[in-house]
């Protein structure tokens, strides 16, 4: 058992942002549910074990459609979209976050993976507990919560759309199927569609969509709309690391001066930019081996 741990904490360690995105997610659901089981082992009946679980457990994690109850849980801002307590949802989230993030993680790199994640999710929740507070025909809705990461995996979904529209997805019983169709007709089944069911769930849905569709817009033109999210996260990260190993003295020589240092950022974002438009027009196959190296070399720089 200490050797299964040893290696999944390995695998973290040293996968990328995609591989860490799962393991949060995977681990936050198991955790959830083995807190469930404790709680249904130490309950009379499982009316009492469900009402212990959803106000101990889920209330503290989803985020509440009640502004006021809002300012008093505000860490369910975030720990919201990385929470579910259905199977389904939870295992559709995971799978649409590993196939889109697959291909959109090679040409954005992995901390703006994350700032689209977290911005997509925020947003998407933000948009839901707005919408339950300013529109007179959800009076008649009891105050509720939202949760799960599907505002996120929208905002990667119409992302990647934008990004590389006519890469094909092979789909069970229809073959391969652009992506920029697979995207209009996910976003129109989960925010149009029977938008009476599961009415917060599908405006977060649209909030990740609109967060997905205005970032690539942005990104292609060299703008970077998450706030630097990812790049927090990903400095709080090395603080934490740092302090680790505050008895530890090491001294770091810059390879090349900030000159050198901006003008081969500006060479590689230039060849970034040359590739990209050309996976626009031509697709991603017809890229040479070696731009295809690049952008997998780039994919794994954070």
């Amino acid at each position: 058992m200490a050797g299964i741990i040893d290696e999944i904490k390995e695998s973290f360690k040293k996968g990328n942002m995609l591989t860490k995105l799962i393991y949060i997610n995977v681990g936050v659901f198991l955790l959830i549910w083995l807190v469930f089981v404790a709680i249904m082992l130490g309950s009379s009946n499982e009316q009492e074990a469900n009402y212990r679980f959803w106000t101990y457990v889920i209330n503290n994690l989803a985020i509440p459609s009640n502004p006021e109850l809002l300012l008093q849980k505000p860490w369910t801002v975030i720990t919201s979209i990385f929470t579910h307590y259905d199977f389904f949802h939870f295992l559709f989230n995971l799978l649409w976050l590993y196939w889109f993030s697959k291909m959109l993680i090679v040409y954005i790199g992995g901390r703006q993976l994350l700032g689209l994640y977290l911005l997509g999710g925020i947003f998407g929740s933000l948009l839901y507990v707005a919408s339950f507070n300013s529109f007179p025909i959800f009076e008649k809705y009891a105050m509720g919560s939202a949760l799960g990461a599907s505002g996120a995996i929208y905002a990667i979904v119409v992302a990647t759309a934008v990004l590389i529209p006519n890469q094909q997805l092979f789909l069970l019983f229809l073959g391969p199927v652009k992506i920029k169709y697979i995207a209009l007709v996910s976003v129109i089944l989960g925010t149009l569609v029977d938008f009476n069911s599961n009415t917060g769930g599908k405006i977060a849905h649209l909030g990740g969509a609109i967060v997905g569709y205005v970032y690539m817009i942005q990104y292609k033109k060299g703008k970077d709309i998450t706030f630097g999210l990812g790049n927090f996260v990903g400095n709080f990260n090395k603080l934490i690391k740092r302090r680790k190993r505050k008895k530890m003295k090491v001294t770091y020589k810059a390879p090349t001066n900030d000159f050198d240092y901006n003008l081969m950022k500006a060479e590689k974002q230039k060849k970034m930019d040359v590739i990209l438009d050309k996976i626009s027009q031509s697709g991603y196959d017809t890229l040479s081996k070696e731009e295809k190296e690049f952008l997998f070399n780039m994919s794994n720089r954070n």
